[in-house]
């Protein structure tokens, strides 16, 4: 027997940036929601930091989007490759039809506790952390909870709907027996930090040379770096010391040279296993699998939270009613599919191509082979006008959505 038992209308596992959206966004429309979250707070580090322009546009259409830019954050107006030979820009965010035209880098921590933050000003809205799930609890061939871990003892959640949005490594994904597709991925990332300097760069910037790849991100008083490797490469290059690792930083970096020395040890450097998949269906009797737990995005792009953040908004709009009216089925669950599986497939099919196409060949490019661009770079160099496009793939996304639920009154 559970130490104790709630009753909710949904229960949302995993507090990231689905989760969260979907608590707020249900809350709002007056539906009670419990999110469980298995850690005591929202700080890790190495997380997707990216906030694209349909993301803040949600917070437009909310009202909140001032309040979440006097965050600390930084603009990326536009994205950039460069090498020893090329400087160039292959995504312009300034033509997008929204109020905000770049990516903000701002921590995740900081979103999710204001996600937080918004969602409480809520009645129904209730966050419980350090409560790791561990199973769903089944009647007559129908999900109608989930047990958890907690400090005080066993939790049972009992709900009209359960959402799976804890991440690629889903546990109730699992436990459900859900069907995955692997897409592959021929590539790694090494993540790591080195402080920024007053003279450095200020945009991101993706560096192409000698067979490596190396990404930067602006976080303000630190560059935020991944060195794309081959899939299963780490131990070798773990093998060929961390001062060879410190000199190819410093010659794809040379603004960086004087603070490679910060890599300290190999603790200092982690591994994102990257992975691409989709389940084939989202949905049983009673739960739902939205965001890296339906589709497990590539870092490509760094499009994963955006695509999360959709699927939210998507269900949240199908499955308000519903969940009001306590009539929720599988049909309105494969609506959701429905909707989202289309934008899912092809952001998916073009970080294939771009891992496949761009990415894999410029791994294996010998060292002493030069600095050629890769044929997309070579076309948005050549022709300007074609930076709108992967502009808008990446900071609109395929089939933006938008917040359709109503505002139920919020706690007075």
């Amino acid at each position: 027997m559970a130490d104790e038992v709630r009753t909710t209308q949904c229960c949302v596992v995993g507090g990231g940036p689905a989760g969260m959206m979907l608590g707020l966004l249900l809350a709002r429309a007056g539906v009670e929601v419990t999110v469980l979250e298995k850690h005591a707070d929202f700080l890790r580090d190495f997380r997707g930091d990216t906030i694209h322009p349909s993301t803040l546009e949600l917070m437009h259409e909310l009202g909140w989007l001032d309040e979440l830019l006097a965050l600390p954050h930084q603009k990326a107006p536009m994205l950039r490759f460069q090498n020893d030979a090329h400087d160039v820009v292959v995504a312009d965010f300034s033509h997008l039809p929204t109020h905000a035209r770049y990516i903000a880098f701002m921590p995740q921590w900081d979103l999710l506790d204001f996600l937080a933050r918004k969602a409480s000003a809520w009645p129904g809205f209730q966050l419980r952390q350090c409560a790791e799930v561990t199973d769903v609890l089944r009647e007559e061939g129908r999900v109608v909870g989930v047990r958890a871990r907690t400090p005080e003892g066993a939790l049972e959640v009992r709900a009209d709907l359960v959402v799976a949005a804890d991440g690629r490594n889903s546990t109730l994904r699992q436990q459900a027996g859900l069907e995955v597709e692997t897409l592959g991925a021929p590539m790694d990332v090494l993540w790591f930090r080195v402080s920024r300097g007053p003279g450095d760069p200020e945009d991101p910037m993706g560096r192409f040379e000698q067979g490596q790849i190396f990404i930067l991100i602006n976080r303000g008083d630190s560059w935020q770096c991944g060195r794309v490797i081959a899939k299963g490469s780490a131990e070798a290059l773990r093998a060929a010391g961390l001062p060879s690792f410190r000199e190819d930083l410093a010659r794809q970096a040379p603004f960086l040279a004087d603070r490679v020395h910060e890599l300290a040890t190999w603790e200092d450097v982690k591994l994102l296993t990257v992975r691409v998949d989709r389940l084939r269906t989202w949905y049983q009797a009673g739960l739902l699998c939205i965001g890296d737990a339906a589709h497990a995005m590539s870092p490509v792009a760094g499009v994963g939270i955006n695509l999360a953040v959709q699927d939210a908004v998507a269900a949240a709009n199908i499955l308000a009613g519903p969940l009001l009216a306590r009539r929720v089925t599988p049909e309105h669950l494969r609506r959701v599919q429905e909707r989202r599986e289309w934008p899912t497939r092809i952001t998916q099919r073009a970080q294939v191509l771009i891992q496949n196409r761009v990415l894999g060949p410029a791994l294996r490019r010998p060292a002493a082979s030069g600095g050629g661009l890769p044929l997309p770079m070579w076309l948005v160099q050549h022709v300007p006008f074609l930076r709108r496009i992967p502009a808008r793939l990446v900071g609109m996304g395929v089939r933006p959505e938008h917040v359709r639920t109503p505002a139920a009154p919020p706690r007075a």
